[in-house]
């Protein structure tokens, strides 16, 4: 008789919101669960976890990444940007802002896997059309909003960080 299984436990290294972060865990650990359970991120939020809606994004070494697709150990050695790492120094990033002033959330449940998101389209292309907005965003699903306010805040943001007396964050 063979007593009870013990998990292999893997270490992880990467960068998260600018600070060096580790840890271990087993392989088939989620990054989701892995950023919410064992760094107490839990602004990544958990939706469908089957990569459909979009909430779980976060930034992978700049690109948007569906983090309940991902194993924590994929990231080793990334550099992640979660909703937390948005704002710094006490002031809202551009895009957190916008949707603010632009009323473009509700619940709040997709607003930080949009965000991201958003953040992704707009350094790929920072003068996006309404049209490559909507295409850039589809992505992510919020069952709150007609949009229209999603759009309007991310071009917003598009206009303000192109402004010439922004300073790049």
């Amino acid at each position: 008789m063979r007593g009870p299984q013990v998990a292999e436990t893997v270490e992880i290294r990467f960068t998260v919101n600018g600070r060096p972060r580790e840890g271990h865990c087993e392989p088939r650990k989620l990054l989701v669960d892995f950023l919410r359970e064992d760094l107490g991120l839990t602004g990544t939020h958990v939706g469908c976890e089957h990569g459909v809606c979009g909430a779980c994004t976060v930034l992978v070494d700049g690109e948007a990444a569906r983090s309940c697709l991902m194993l924590a150990i994929q990231a080793d050695g990334a550099e992640l940007v979660t909703i937390e790492g948005l704002a710094t120094a006490g002031r809202l990033h551009p895009l957190q802002e916008a949707f603010r002033e632009h009323h473009a959330l509700q619940c709040g449940f997709c607003t930080p896997g949009m965000l991201l998101t958003a953040l992704d389209l707009l350094r790929s292309n920072a003068r996006p059309t309404e049209e490559e907005i909507r295409r850039g965003l589809s992505a992510v699903l919020c069952r709150c909003t007609g949009y229209q306010g999603i759009v309007a805040a991310v071009a917003a943001a598009a206009a303000a960080l192109a402004a010439p007396d922004h300073t790049s964050r």
